[in-house]
């Protein structure tokens, strides 16, 4: 199928379709959708979550203290909103059980750049997927249950139609009353038809945006009268009205009030009783208009705290539903955010060094969790993240402890993922020649723009603080353990012959045997055999070197059962790799020869570099990232 025959399949599958009011009913007999409010409609468009057992994940389970939590597919590029998303699907939950929920205005609070605006365009979406049944030609979409009396009609219709008392509980519109005694009080000349909720049409989702105090009133909201219109019909006349606010087009569907709480306080006074009572008054003396619809506002916290602290305002605190949208404070799924970004961008191919999207994360996060007290905000963060580090900081505390001290508002308050994306948008056209990104430039790029955002002087000195106690020191452990990894991966031999002879010397002092080296046949008593392993040990700090032996021989025999009588290769176990590479790492000038870009004295060391570079270009990097990165990482260990 081509590309234009698919948009014409999918336009045509959208289009009306028109009934009586007989088969309408008929209609609701099979299909419960067919009289669904429209909270009910969003969940069917939400769907079904999916349970997720965290504590199968050991990242998850340290998060989310081995609890079943629900994901949505619909909302799975919220990262890290899991909470977020949850309340708002409870509030449309509820407010499907006819619950004190469908009598309030769904309010998403949090921080600029926080993704409310994501969030409200993403439910607007959703709205569209379910269709809706509207008596015809109606200028506010108005239900045909809107038709009957809920006290005499109510019965019959539940006991022939099965549709339950509590879906008749809309007004007719004044549209719908002149309709009615156009037609002598015969219902059956109202038709109904079936229609799509559509943002581009403004047909059952709508938008409304504050003005200021003198250029708007109550009829952005309930519409005003026709002025053209006047000629034929009275003032007070429904066909000399125009349906045209907010709410007469999101009857049924979803209103989207951006920064409500900027608005005059009068042009929020319809939205009480759209609420509470399922109806609103026009700006003219005609009756009542039919609501059975979702209000959905957001606005930043500074709105909210002035609105909440005006006494006059009381009536209104009562009716929201509030739902806090957070940043994020798990740096995985930071980096997920940025990945999206970057995916939707034209930077999207452009090389990115590995822990250029981590540092920024890091440093987002940090901005945003609140310090906690005898705990390092770095360990904080980590713990937040999933990560276990009781091992390397004993002070950490529990993520329930840090959530605890940290009160409710956490994640309100920081630097946004806008602001991220802005600084990372900096350090990918950092350099003149070639549009990439690595965390040296990002550094650069971190610290001028904290001194040209003006921040106070408190949060100025914090950010800068977590640049030089927590990223780059943490960036040097990182690039010099990529760099001597690629060193290594080009000296795999050396490693290997380290790994085996340390396996020998262990296994012959464990059993107090002397040693015979078949190639100079030299014999090694128990106490020379202690000192061999010592100068490998050593170098890697291993405190307890008689439980680190008998651990390493206990591996590796149960791994030669399995590798032919074969030792296992140096790499396969991580705790004595990691003391081998510092052994071969403990004297920084044995890398200068292989790793830095200055003409070599030999073709062999030639030969080297040229390995070195392009295992480091295998590792995500490109050639010019791979000499100022290991430049960089060069002068920060000699100044050290």
């Amino acid at each position: 199928m081509s590309i234009v025959q698919h948009f014409k399949t999918r336009y045509d599958a959208t289009q009306e379709e028109e009934y009586s009011l007989e088969e309408y009913l008929e209609i609701c007999k099979q299909d419960k959708s067919a009289y669904a409010t429209a909270a009910e409609r969003m969940l069917l468009a939400i769907g079904e979550p999916e349970l997720v057992d965290t504590s199968r994940d050991a990242r998850l389970s340290r998060i989310f203290s081995n609890k079943v939590i629900k994901r949505y597919p619909e909302f799975c590029e919220f990262y890290g909103m899991e909470e977020a998303v949850e309340n708002i699907v409870s509030f449309f939950r509820h407010a499907a059980q006819g619950l004190e929920e469908k009598k309030q205005i769904l309010y998403l609070l949090g921080p600029v750049g926080g993704g409310k605006s994501s969030l409200a365009e993403k439910l607007k979406q959703l709205m569209q997927k379910v269709p809706f049944y509207a008596i015809k030609d109606s200028p506010v979409n108005e239900t045909p249950l809107g038709l009957f009396d809920p006290g005499e009609d109510g019965p019959i219709l539940e006991e022939e139609f099965g549709i339950p008392r509590r879906y008749l509980t809309n007004i007719m519109s004044p549209w719908a009353v002149k309709r009615l005694h156009e037609f002598g009080g015969d219902i059956s000349k109202f038709r109904v038809v079936k229609r799509y909720p559509s943002i581009l049409d403004q047909v059952a989702v709508s938008k409304t945006e504050p003005g200021d105090d003198n250029n708007q009133d109550i009829s952005s909201l309930v519409g005003k009268v026709n002025i053209r219109m006047l000629e034929d019909y009275s003032q007070d006349d429904p066909d000399a009205y125009s349906f045209s606010g907010g709410l007469c087009r999101a009857n049924q569907g979803l209103m989207e009030f951006v920064e409500m709480f900027k608005a005059p306080i009068k042009v929020l006074h319809p939205l009480l009783t759209a609420t509470q009572e399922g109806n609103y008054n026009t700006t003219e003396g005609m009756g009542s208009v039919p609501f059975d619809g979702i209000i959905l506002a957001h606005s930043n916290e500074s709105e909210w705290q002035t609105f909440r602290n005006n006494k006059h305002n009381e009536a209104f605190l009562d009716r929201v539903y509030i739902v806090k949208v957070p940043y994020c404070v798990r740096v995985t799924e930071e980096i997920e955010i940025y990945q999206k970004l970057l995916k939707n961008s034209s930077l999207a191919g452009a090389p990115c060094a590995p822990d250029t999207l981590n540092m920024l994360a890091q440093f987002s996060v940090l901005s945003r969790v609140k310090e906690p007290e005898n705990s390092s905000v770095f360990s904080k963060m980590r713990v937040y993240d999933g990560q276990n580090i009781k091992d390397t900081d004993p002070k950490a505390k529990s993520i329930q402890e840090y959530r605890d001290s940290a009160g409710v508002n956490e994640g309100m308050e920081g630097l946004s993922t806008r602001f991220a994306f802005k600084i990372l948008s900096k350090v990918f056209n950092f350099d003149t020649t070639e549009v990439a990104a690595n965390p040296v430039h990002l550094l650069y790029v971190l610290e001028k723009q904290i001194e040209q955002e003006q921040f106070q002087t408190e949060t100025q000195e914090r950010y800068l603080r977590f640049i030089k106690e927590f990223l780059a020191p943490h960036y040097v452990e990182f690039i010099g353990k990529e760099i001597q990894t690629a060193y290594l991966e080009s000296y795999s031999e050396y490693g290997q012959n380290l790994f085996d002879r340390y396996v020998t010397y262990a296994d012959f002092w464990i059993q107090d045997q002397e040693y015979r080296d078949p190639e100079t046949g030299e014999i090694l008593d128990r106490s020379s055999i202690n000192d061999e392993l010592e100068k490998i040990e050593k170098p890697a700090g291993i405190s307890n070197p008689k439980d680190f032996r008998n651990e390493v021989v206990n591996f590796v025999l149960r791994a030669r059962a399995n590798n032919q009588g074969q030792n296992p290769s140096w790499l396969s176990y991580e705790k004595l790799r990691s003391v081998i590479e510092k052994k071969m790492f403990s004297n920084t000038e044995d890398l200068l020869p292989v790793i830095s870009f200055n003409p070599k004295a030999s073709q062999e060391d030639q030969n080297k570099h040229k390995q070195f570079v392009e295992r480091m270009v295998d590792r995500g990097y490109t050639e010019k990232q791979v000499r100022l990165l290991a430049e960089w990482y060069l002068r920060v260990r000699k100044s050290q």
